[in-house]
């Protein structure tokens, strides 16, 4: 496999690997690690929509890595809120 198509199948596997995870209830759709994961396959998708001249790809996976990346954001500051 080439390294391009590495980068785009790692980035699909990993996102798909967070829904599968949310789906079965591992995972809650709130949590930091649901929403890093979603961070990551997004930003690999973006590279590789880039590197494949799919630009409408890119500003979907885009949107999706940035949306991901607020939600981070979120679960960190509500983790410093947290009490122990």
């Amino acid at each position: 496999m080439e390294g391009i198509n590495l980068i785009g199948t790692s980035g699909a596997t990993v996102i798909l690997v967070a829904f599968i995870l949310n789906q079965l209830g591992f995972w809650k759709s709130n949590s930091l690690k649901y929403d890093a994961v979603n961070f990551i396959g997004g930003v690999l998708l973006v590279f590789y929509a880039f590197k494949i001249d799919s630009y409408p790809f890119a500003v979907l996976n885009g949107v999706w890595a940035l949306v991901s990346l607020r939600d981070v954001f979120i679960d960190i500051k509500k983790r410093k809120f947290v009490v122990k």
